[in-house]
């Protein structure tokens, strides 16, 4: 891949908190930089949702047409670029070849062309709290947190992008009860328990086995057999892996309108981290690795201290050293996971080359998470 495109992402949300698309930001020194990085990521392109691209700092140019763009894909083209005659050829061009569009960094009086369909209009939220008449549907960004998108909404806008869904939720003092059965069958499994022990426990509670199976069975684990039940998928799976998708089930028992946002970054970041630790760590850690990612949000979406859920759980040391004190073997990967999330690279730039790795690499791995993310249902 051209050296030095790094890629960072957000979510675009509808007003009723979905996500409806993936937004990835890339940054590169030039435009022919950029396209030639596009094109290296295609056999890993997320597949589930339409997926925005935005150039960033950069002003689209002819190179971008170098590109072989997937169906799912849609381009940003940035309000102040308007003015210049070359961004309007630019528009035409990709118009003709099919390219959906959206119009970013958008101000009243932006000229969008007439002839031209315009997808989606991205405006900063900060400066413009309403959208007003756009050619497009709406989307705030730079929201800090949930209420201020409840507003955003309420002032007319379509949705969002961006990580707010991540602040402004409140938190209870303890776990909620709801939760308990699914903890309790996660004790067992990493202790070991006879299956026999912990078949009664999934028993307690029908909805958890459902789950359970449902998620074992799903896209994203590849299986050639379809599991039919606890014992079978001990017999195919072993408790190790067991452990990890009861902690995908965990991380995925929020009913809030938010959860599904939440729950596919939670989802990323762990696959994300599991992957890119296979060259530091031992195969029976990779499990751990993707549980640290998966669970660095479960306090957002179980409503409660992070500490007090994992008071519950029996967790490896480096797990909560990594979620509690941002320390120990697994945290570097977790900063960069969250690195990712951010509009800026700098930080994703600097962990990357901390951890002796290439952005290609980086980058590659980040859109296989994200599809694999995608590929899970959290409905």
């Amino acid at each position: 891949m051209s050296a030095g495109v790094l890629i960072t992402r957000e979510p675009v949300i509808n007003k009723q908190g979905a996500i409806t698309a993936n937004r990835l930001i890339f940054h590169a020194p030039d435009v022919a930089t950029a396209a030639a990085a596009l094109n290296e990521l295609s056999a890993d392109w997320p597949q589930g949702r339409l997926v925005f691209v935005s150039l960033g700092k950069l002003v689209p140019t002819a190179e971008l047409l170098n590109w072989q763009a997937p169906e799912n894909t849609l381009v940003e083209i940035p309000g102040p670029a308007l003015q210049y005659p070359q961004t309007q050829a630019l528009i035409a061009q990709l118009n003709a070849s099919g390219m959906p569009l959206a119009l970013s960094w958008y101000q009243p009086g932006a000229q969008w062309p007439a002839d031209v369909d315009c997808r989606f209009v991205m405006a900063d939220a900060n400066k413009l709290p309403s959208p007003g008449p756009v050619p497009g549907l709406s989307l705030a960004w730079g929201l800090p947190d949930l209420p201020a998108f409840s507003q955003a909404v309420q002032r007319g806008y379509d949705g969002a992008a961006g990580w707010f869904f991540l602040h402004g939720v409140p938190v209870a003092k303890e776990l909620a009860p709801s939760y308990a059965g699914i903890i309790r069958v996660l004790n067992l499994v990493r202790e070991e328990a006879e299956v026999a022990k912990v078949e009664a426990a999934l028993k307690q509670d029908v909805t958890l086995s459902y789950q359970l199976l449902k998620y074992i069975n799903s896209a994203a684990f590849g299986l050639m057999v379809e599991v039919q039940s606890f014992r079978h998928a001990v017999t195919i799976l072993g408790m190790d892996k067991l452990n990890k998708w009861l902690s995908v089930l965990l991380v995925s028992a929020s009913r809030s309108a938010t959860a599904p946002a939440v729950m596919q970054a939670a989802i990323t970041r762990g696959h994300f981290m599991e992957k890119l630790g296979a060259q530091f760590f031992a195969k029976g850690e990779l499990d751990n690795l993707f549980i640290t990612g998966a669970f660095s949000l479960l306090h957002i979406l179980l409503g409660t201290r992070l500490d007090a859920v994992l008071a519950q759980m029996n967790l490896p040391p480096a797990i909560g050293d990594a979620l509690l004190r941002n320390e120990g073997s697994y945290a570097p990967l977790l900063k960069l996971a969250v690195a990712s999330e951010s509009f800026r690279p700098d930080a994703l730039r600097t962990q990357t080359e901390a951890l002796g790795l290439s952005s290609s690499e980086v980058n590659r791995v980040l859109l296989e998470s994200v599809a694999f993310a995608d590929r899970l249902s959290f409905s």
